[in-house]
């Protein structure tokens, strides 16, 4: 609806070299997709055969650029491939969870748009989905597809061993899926329709990801037969017992020496979370893109010829309350504040009583300098400038947006957090009929995330090793991602989580020796564990070398959180701590008991 003339409206540089010209789209709800490729088409058009080189940036490339695919995130995708291959040890078994993962994916990203017609989807829903549902679908497809080869080796036939691999594992998966599309959904506690859409996504993904696995996987099963072990690995034979002696001399080995390992996996979770308590949450700016963007190119063109702020101005709104002189107070009083670098004249309009006034801070959008700049403009310099004149005036713009949903993220957070801590208590006392099992579940689902909080802390706040992954500056934790992390994380945990203690429960049941329960458990589940979570941890790497930040963080911090959930926790302190409680692991009152009702999420027919 309008467009800046920068030679009328200070946009040419000092020495003359860059002109800044800004564009006013009309309401941004009413924005499309098609409105950024009309842009992008305009532009180049205009520099066909002129000696111009013209870039641009800004909140239409942030509402629709979809991150580009790169090759890490094949790479991850190859690594799951060998895992499954060397887990399986057969091509055809291999094939069923990568095709089945892949159809999925497909058929979930194809099906976003419909949601789209409902509630406005960010761009980044779609590579995030795609995360998700690519490692949840061949996790899943693995855990049917083990139990339905444990059932074949014993001497089933295909269809009944297919009809009880869904009929345990794919319960479980149904469970698991179910407790992750939950606590992604509750990200509408958080009260931001932008987040709060993109939990729709990721969840429709994950929908579709586990009715796929427990219909179109077994009918693969089906058409398999016994040649699901064809094309096998030289050297390998299908294994044919469900405890494996590696795992279950570990499992012997951590329940021996339970205490040292307890206490010595809880310093090492407690070390490494320890840099969370300096996160900073913010919105990486587009200086952060690699320089093949535009985006990139246009900031860093604005910043060389004007200065990294102008990258992100302040807009101020001034209700004027019928005194038109308030606009030139408010211009004067923010030009005085050491944080601003300039203030253009204020725009009134009379009729309506509303001025604006753009201001230019010294710093760039992403910099703590700035959101301190923010602040007190809003508590000190605007207050005192419209003080006895009826008039209020507040701070927006894209920069302040950003700077406003960190710090309501930060006040969602624990409540968030308490939520989900509290649906897996119940969830996993219902299924375990114990006390101590979910409260432990709980303790240590905090330590594991808050791990990976750490991480991203080191990586992106203190550069260690950030060049590697394509990151040449600190930047702040983008504002959702802790809480989006958090609801994915708890929810993928509980796949391990389910499927270990459910094998150990089920000894337990039988024998009553809760240690011999632990390391059997462990014996039989060890190896698809560790499997599953490998996969899983490729396929998020692979993201992590995108161009988009946001991307990177995520990816990090899910491979992050599930490589500790799998290793230090899985391995380490679940059988430390079970060893070490003892009996009282499966304690409840006999009055709870009668009252919860019985959810068996992997119990074998009988």
């Amino acid at each position: 609806i309008g467009v800046s003339d920068p030679m009328a409206e200070g946009g040419l540089s000092s020495d003359g070299r860059v002109a800044l010209v800004r564009l006013q789209y009309p309401v941004v709800d009413d924005l499309r997709a098609s409105d950024l490729a009309g842009l992008k088409r305009t532009l180049a058009e205009e520099q066909v055969g002129s000696p111009l080189r013209i870039e641009a940036g800004g909140d239409l490339f942030f509402a629709f650029e979809q991150p580009r695919n790169t090759l890490g995130e094949l790479v991850g995708l190859l690594v799951a491939v060998l895992v499954l291959l060397l887990a399986f040890g057969s091509v055809v078994a291999m094939g069923l969870p990568i095709a089945l993962a892949l159809f999925g994916l497909t058929l979930g990203i194809s099906s976003l748009p419909l949601i789209d017609h409902v509630v406005a989807i960010p761009s980044f829903s779609t590579v995030m989905a795609s995360m998700v549902g690519l490692g949840v679908g061949i996790d899943y497809a693995l855990f049917l597809v083990t139990r339905h080869r444990e059932h074949l080796a014993g001497g089933t036939d295909v269809v009944e061993a297919a009809a009880l691999a869904v009929a345990t594992a794919g319960r479980a998966v149904v469970f698991a899926g179910g407790t992750v599309v939950v606590s992604i959904l509750g990200l509408a506690v958080a009260g931001m329709p932008a987040l709060t859409a993109a939990g729709l996504a990721i969840s429709l993904v994950v929908v579709l990801m586990v009715l796929a696995a427990i219909t179109l996987l077994p009918a693969l099963l089906r058409l398999a037969g016994h040649n699901i072990d064809r094309f096998g690995l030289p050297h390998r034979r299908r294994r044919r017992l469900r405890r494996e002696p590696m795992w279950h001399r570990w499992g012997a080995h951590v329940s021996a020496h339970a205490a040292a390992y307890a206490v010595a996996g809880t310093a090492v979770l407690l070390a490494v979370s320890a840099p969370a308590l300096a996160l900073r949450l913010g919105f990486p700016d587009e200086g952060n893109l690699p320089s093949s963007r535009t985006e990139r190119r246009a900031y860093d063109t604005v910043a060389d010829g004007f200065g990294p702020g102008t990258n992100g101005p302040l807009v101020v709104a001034v209700r004027l309350a019928g005194d038109i002189g308030v606009a030139d107070r408010v211009q004067a009083a923010v030009a005085a504040d050491p944080g601003i670098a300039a203030v253009a004249p204020p725009r009134v309009d009379g009729a309506a009583g509303v001025a604006v006034v753009v201001a230019v801070p010294r710093t760039a959008p992403q910099d703590a300098a700035t959101v301190a700049t923010i602040e007190r403009l809003r508590s000190t310099v605007l207050p005192a400038a419209v003080a006895g004149t009826g008039a209020s005036a507040h701070v927006g713009g894209q920069t302040a947006s950003f700077a406003d949903l960190g710090n309501r993220v930060e006040d969602r957070l624990p409540l968030f957090v308490a939520a989900v801590v509290a649906l897996s208590f119940v969830l996993l006392t219902i299924v375990f009929r114990s006390i101590l099992v979910p409260l432990k579940a709980a303790v240590l689902n905090l330590l594991s995330i808050g791990a990976s909080y750490g991480v991203l802390v080191m990586v992106f706040q203190w550069q260690w090793g950030a060049s590697l992954i394509g990151v040449h500056a600190a930047v702040p934790i983008v504002s959702f991602i802790p809480m989006l992390m958090f609801a994915i994380v708890f929810g993928l945990s509980m796949d391990y989580e389910v499927f270990l203690l459910s094998r150990i429960r089920e000894h337990y049941a039988a024998t009553g020796d809760n240690e011999a329960s632990v390391i059997e458990g462990l014996a039989g589940t060890g190896r698809v564990i560790t499997s599953a979570a490998l996969i899983m941890v490729s396929v998020f790497v692979g993201f992590v070398f995108g161009d988009d930040p946001t991307v990177k963080m995520l990816g990090l911090g899910l491979a992050t959180a599930i490589a500790i959930d799998a290793t230090v926790v899985r391995m380490v302190l679940v059988p430390a701590t079970m060893k070490l409680l003892g009996n009282a692991n499966w304690w409840l009152p006999s009055w709870l008991d009668r009252r919860l009702p019985r959810l068996e999420p992997e119990s074998a027919p009988a």
